[in-house]
């Protein structure tokens, strides 16, 4: 149960990324995900925090908020 809560809320914190209101904001947040999700899942942290930086910043022209 707490592991789902946590990936919840991890996905809720990418959602929440895409409104910020530039690269860098949604690239720190992108990075904290990712390493909340590689605390949970057990990988790699650094890997995690680069792949969830990389997601935050390229949100927007995915247009994931519009």
């Amino acid at each position: 149960m707490q592991k789902t809560s946590i990936i919840l809320a991890a996905v809720a914190v990418f959602g929440l990324a895409g409104c910020l209101d530039n690269d860098v904001e949604r690239g720190v947040v992108g990075a904290g995900a990712g390493l909340a999700a590689s605390e949970i899942l057990g990988t790699d942290r650094t890997g995690s925090m680069v792949v969830g930086a990389a997601a935050g910043v390229f949100c927007d022209d995915a247009g994931v908020c519009r």
